[in-house]
Parts: structure tokens; C-alpha cells; sequence
């Protein structure tokens, strides 16, 4: 380190000196000098107080004190001039890459000694004026010149450039975002400044995060900056990137707001991996189960991942459940199992289905589709003539189902008798379901719409029916999957398999306990429920009426069953579970935090089009119920579209009492907003 020369310690009057002003060197003449203060007379004919520390370390040539205020100026002119020109000649990265490497730090007259032979006053100003100027290359600590090295230069470069580019989006993006708004209020079309695609791309990004809430921190302040003057209303963002053109009618913010790719296109990414699975699964010999099994499905399911086969055993009852095993063959914690985890449940949607897992493998390999062999996890469960569980043996093999039949052949099978095996599958059903509600189980029967979409964007069509309940098919699947997920919950239990359980351990009254189908007792059961819990110790599941609960049934659709899959599957193997109860109790965390993320958008999605398709027949009048007259808003259920509304009491009249019935009409209602204003009520 060099070290720093003195400062002369007089600076005269009639010395040209330079300081600081702003960001800039402002070129000055002494006047006067008192105790290491300066008075000055500034190029621009301003008269300041400065201390001599605030001088840069370059001054001179001193001329004659007595000088007038004119001549003053008229050399403060010539020496400006004179030492602009001196420095629009120089190559300042040329004298870096002289002093790169060389010192780290060195004062003026050393850098003048690299570029002059005999440096005067204009020339060392000159060149201190230029290397301020390359703040990139050198950084200047009075009365010394830092010189940065060539990873800082490029680190600055970055910077700089990055700088530059905020800039840039910031000015162009207030004047877009102020357009966009004024044409959103009034309705039309907006009329787009001019922009360069790089700073449209920035700006579209920068909206597309502001969505998703994903905005970093030099995003949000360009987002405050734009979008200063503009209402801070709820999806600003999300109404601005729609009528600049960057994103379509209906977009679903949902998604991007929980971080889930939609469709099947991010799994192009996991190719090798996906193609090492399918290798190792073809080249799989294992021999096959003799026994035949179907399963039951609605007509348009391709990830099928439940079949079962019933018969007689003595008195009681053999029900062997089958389900997918997409773990044999899988490599836990690889890219594409980090991706399944983050994406944690397959979205059925009313535009659609996202899977949990690639297509090739959710709905291909591993799907238990009739007549292809699939590896499978085959779990025993002996009952007796009143459907009471009394054993539960897992194995693993390989299998062909027989048949996929769905909810409405198997409807008909059972109505008409026509199929033994579905028949005595039903009669097991009804005992399990009987035996469950007098455990305190709350059964929630309804009307189940279907919401269709056709088209895209503005052209999006929505479509709303009521599904052909086939209820003995129903019953017959959902009690199976109860049972098998409450029954393998136990039996994890006794052999200390560590599994992931769905938990609701409260304490419910007896009136909890039943089968509800009226809007208006819906309600009261639901309000006595609170929501599961994702844990590792095997605890009541209230609402269920069963002792304990493990979801495994359905591991191509939910990571849960996925993991639970895997413990099981790995102890019959090994004689151990993958993970142990720490390890499990920690994923439990995390994975629960995610699928109530993600579970969002299967929450309010459909929500959404269902106010879609309503926002268009405001007018007419639709059949609500009221559910709930307690305070100052009433709540009616439009069991037909499964949707609950709230009204001001005063609206709907004096006598309320649940169970009354209404036809309905709406003044206002805002899909995106998720805003129902009840226009008319009129008692049916």
C-alpha cells in the first residue's frame, strides 16, 4: 500500500481547485483561506464556504489573487475547456489494465505517471475527473484510487448494466401500467407506448411475479415504482398483464399463486430419469398373482390406482385391495421425486387435470388399467358377517386387473344382480358404513355438479350439471378405501410402521353421528368438525368413526399415500420402513404446509367458474335454502351448484328458520373477486 501523500498544507487564494457537487467535480477559484476553511467563487458564479478536507487532491495552477471577478471566470472557462478536452482523449480501461494487477490502490500523480511525461494541473484533473467518472474499474477513497480487480470489474459491469435496465423498465413500465389502467376503467383497448421486447419481457415478468407474490427485492421496488398512482386494488397485477394482452381471460392466478406447472410439460425435464424407471420396469420379472381383480372408476379416469377382489370367507368376508405401487421402482430424493413432492397432489380441474406425476408413469406404467401387468401392493382384509376387521396381511405382486368398469355399469351390475362378486361387494359396504356411523361417523351426502369448460380465454364456455349419482357404486368404493386406509393404519400400528395419518381427534356429540343430504343439516355437522390434521401418531379420525387413518390408497394422485406406499412396501421387503419416525414427523411438516398450498387452487378454482357460469344468468332466479339465520347476514345454500351465499337478513323477510326455501337473483357478481351481492329473494 502506498502511502498517502500529504496535502499541501496551504491552498492560496487564486488556486483552481475541484470538489464534489452531487456526483460530479465542480471547478472553483480560492478566494480566501481561514483556519483550513475555503471560501470560493464556483464556475457557476456562486460564492461558498468549504473546509480544505472537502478539496480533491488535485488544485492548481494559482494565479494572480487580485484577480477581477470577470478574469475569475474567464480562466475558470479556459481551464474547464481545456481540461474537458484532455479527457475526452483518454483511454481510462486502457490505464486500468496498465494498473490492474500492479497495486492495489495508488494516488493521481502515480496513475499520471503511467500516461504523461511531465503531467500538469489540467492534466491530473483531467485524469481524476475520468477514473471517478469509471466507477466499474476504480473506486476513489480520498486522497487514493482503488483499483478492482477483474472479477469486481465484471461484477460492476453486471450492476451497471442491471442498473441501466431497471432504469429503463421503470420509465417505460409507469407510462404502460398508467395506459393499462385507464383502459381497463374505461373498457377498451389500450394504446401501447413503443417498447423494446427486452423491457416487455422484463415488465411482463415483473407482473407475472407480482401474481404469483414471488417478486424479488429489485422487482418490488420496480413494482412500487410503476404502479405508483394507481389504485392498490386485489389482483392489480393480474387485471393489467389481462388487458395488455400477456395473459388471457380466466387466467388461473391460483396456479401460479401456489407454484404448480400445469399440464404435463414440466416432466420433459425429468426425461432420463422417467426413461431409467420405464427400462427398470420392463426388465422387471417378478411373477404374477393368479388372482383376478376390477376396479371401479368414473368413465373418464386414466390414473387408476384401486382394485379389489371379494369373496365369501366362511360366514364373513376376504376383501383383497390392490393398489399401484409407483414406488418399486423409484429413486426418492432425485429431481423428479423433489418435483412430485413440491407438486404433492394431481389437480382435477373444471378446464382439466394436472397430475401429480408424469403422465407416462401416473397414467401409464403404473396405472392399473385392465389387461396390462402392474406391479401392486395386495392387502387381505378378513372380516366377519357384520363387517368387523379381523385381520389385515399386505403383500406385493404383480397383477392384471380384469376389468375397469365404472360407476355406472357397476350401478347396474348391482341394481339387476347381474355380477355375484359387485353384489357381495355392496352387501359388505352397507354393514361397513353402519358400523362406522354408530362409531360416531357424520356422513355428508350431496349433489354433486359438474362444472365444464370449453374453449379458451375469452371464448371459455362453462357448463354446469348435475352428476347421475350411482350411490350402491359409491358406497361400495368409499367404503373400500376407508377400509383400507383405516385398516392398514392399524396394521402399521402393530408392526410399528411409521406412517403419515390424517387425524381428527375431537371429541364429537351424538347428533354428529349419521347420514346428512339436507343443505340446512350439512351445515350443522360441518360446524362440529375441525380439520385433519397430517401426523405421525396413529389417532382417531372423528368424522370418519375410525380409530386410525393412514391415506395409501391413492399414490399416483397424492404424495401422502405416495410416501405411505413406500414405508410399507420397504418393510415387507426389508423388515424396516424407509423413514423413521423423525424423519417422517419432518417431511409431515413440510409436505402439510404444501398440500394445503396447492389445495387452494382445487378449493376456489372450481368456486371461480361456478360464479363464471352464475355471473351470466344473474338475472334469473335460482332454488337456495337458507342454512343459517344467526347475526346480521343470513346464509342460503344453491345446493345445485353447491354454492352458499350470505344476504342481509332484512332482504329475505321477517320469519327465518333453516330448511326455508327461496328463488334467488343477484345484483352483482365478481368471479375473481369471489363478490355475491343478492339482488332479490322471494320464499318458494
Amino acid at each position: 500500500m502506498v502511502k498517502k501523500p500529504a496535502l499541501a498544507p496551504v491552498i492560496r487564494p487564486g488556486t483552481v481547485v475541484e470538489f464534489m457537487q452531487g456526483d460530479h467535480p465542480q471547478l472553483a477559484w480560492v478566494l480566501e483561506e481561514s483556519s483550513g476553511r475555503l471560501r470560493l467563487l464556483s464556475i457557476t458564479k456562486k460564492e461558498m464556504k468549504l473546509p480544505v478536507a472537502r478539496i480533491l487532491p488535485w488544485f492548481g495552477p494559482t494565479h494572480d489573487p487580485e484577480a477581477n471577478r470577470q478574469e475569475v471566470q474567464d480562466i475558470l472557462n479556459a481551464h474547464q475547456e481545456r481540461r474537458g478536452e484532455i479527457q475526452a482523449g483518454l483511454d481510462v480501461m486502457e490505464l486500468w489494465n496498465l494498473a490492474q494487477g500492479e497495486m492495489e490502490s495508488a494516488p493521481l500523480s502515480w496513475f499520471c505517471g503511467l500516461l504523461f511525461d511531465e503531467p500538469g494541473a489540467d492534466e491530473m484533473a483531467a485524469l481524476g475527473r475520468a477514473m471517478l467518472s469509471a466507477k466499474t474499474h476504480f473506486k476513489f477513497r480520498p486522497p487514493l484510487f482503488e483499483i478492482w480487480s477483474a472479477e469486481k470489474v465484471e461484477q460492476r459491469m453486471r450492476e451497471q448494466a442491471a442498473e441501466k435496465e431497471r432504469e429503463a423498465v421503470t420509465s417505460i413500465g409507469q407510462t404502460l401500467v398508467q395506459e393499462l389502467w385507464a383502459a381497463y376503467n374505461q373498457g377498451r383497448k389500450p394504446q401501447l407506448p413503443p417498447i423494446a421486447d427486452d423491457l416487455a419481457a422484463s415488465l411482463d415478468a415483473i407482473l407475472r411475479h407480482a401474481i404469483a407474490g414471488t417478486l424479488d427485492e429489485t422487482e418490488t421496488k420496480i413494482w412500487q415504482a410503476v404502479s405508483k398512482g394507481v389504485p392498490d386494488i386485489p389482483h392489480l397485477p393480474l387485471l393489467l398483464a389481462q388487458t395488455w394482452g400477456t395473459l388471457p381471460a380466466h387466467h388461473n392466478a391460483l396456479l401460479d399463486e401456489a407454484g404448480y406447472v400445469w399440464g404435463n410439460q414440466w416432466s420433459e425435464s425429468f426425461n432420463s430419469e422417467i426413461e431409467r424407471i420405464e427400462k427398470d420396469f420392463f426388465n422387471d420379472a417378478a411373477k404374477e398373482t393368479d388372482q383376478t381383480f376390477v376396479s371401479i372408476d368414473a368413465a373418464t379416469t386414466r390414473d387408476i390406482d384401486d382394485a379389489f377382489h371379494i369373496e365369501p370367507d366362511g360366514d364373513g368376508y376376504a376383501l383383497s385391495i390392490a393398489l399401484a405401487r409407483p414406488d418399486l421402482h423409484w429413486e426418492f430424493g432425485s429431481p423428479l421425486d423433489r418435483m412430485v413432492a413440491d407438486r404433492a397432489t394431481s389437480l382435477y380441474l373444471p378446464e382439466g387435470t394436472a397430475n401429480m406425476m408424469p403422465e407416462q408413469l401416473g397414467t401409464g406404467l403404473y396405472s392399473l388399467l385392465a389387461g396390462e401387468r402392474r406391479p401392486a401392493m395386495i392387502a387381505l382384509f378378513r372380516l366377519d358377517a357384520e363387517g368387523r376387521l379381523l385381520s389385515v396381511t399386505p403383500r406385493t405382486a404383480w397383477l392384471r386387473v380384469r376389468a375397469n368398469i365404472t360407476y355406472e355399469d357397476a350401478e347396474q351390475a348391482i341394481t339387476r344382480a347381474t355380477d355375484a362378486s359387485l353384489c357381495l361387494a355392496h352387501t359388505l359396504a352397507e354393514k361397513l358404513i353402519a358400523r362406522r356411523i354408530e362409531s360416531g361417523a357424520c356422513v355428508i351426502r350431496k349433489p354433486e355438479p359438474v362444472v365444464t369448460v370449453s374453449g379458451e380465454g375469452a371464448q371459455s364456455v362453462v357448463d354446469i350439471t348435475l352428476k347421475e349419482p350411482c350411490p350402491m357404486a359409491e358406497l361400495v368404493i368409499s367404503e373400500f378405501m376407508i377400509l383400507a386406509n383405516s385398516g392398514m393404519a392399524a396394521w402399521a400400528r402393530d408392526n410399528g410402521v411409521p406412517l403419515l395419518h390424517r387425524t381428527q381427534d375431537i371429541a364429537l356429540p351424538q347428533e354428529a353421528a349419521g347420514i346428512f343430504t339436507e343443505p340446512e343439516e350439512i351445515l350443522r355437522a360441518v360446524k362440529l368438525l375441525l380439520p385433519p390434521a397430517l401426523e405421525t401418531a396413529p389417532k382417531r379420525h372423528a368424522a370418519l368413526g375410525v380409530p386410525a387413518y393412514a391415506p395409501i390408497t391413492s399414490p399416483l394422485r397424492r404424495y401422502t399415500d405416495f410416501i405411505n406406499m413406500a414405508q410399507v412396501c420397504t418393510f415387507l421387503a426389508n423388515g424396516a420402513a424407509r423413514l423413521d419416525t423423525d424423519a417422517l414427523d419432518h417431511l409431515a411438516i413440510t409436505l402439510g404446509m404444501r398440500i394445503k398450498s396447492v389445495s387452494m387452487v382445487q378449493r376456489f378454482r372450481p368456486r371461480y367458474w361456478k360464479l363464471v357460469y352464475l355471473a351470466k344468468r344473474r338475472k334469473e332466479l335460482h332454488p337456495a335454502v337458507l342454512v343459517d339465520d344467526n347475526g346480521p347476514l343470513a346464509s342460503l345454500a344453491m345446493p345445485h351448484l353447491q354454492l352458499n351465499v350470505r344476504a342481509p337478513r332484512k332482504l329475505l323477510g321477517d320469519k327465518l328458520y333453516p330448511g326455508q326455501r327461496f328463488q334467488i337473483s343477484f345484483s352483482r357478481i365478481d368471479p375473481l373477486t369471489n363478490e355475491i351481492r343478492l339482488g332479490e329473494a322471494f320464499e318458494d
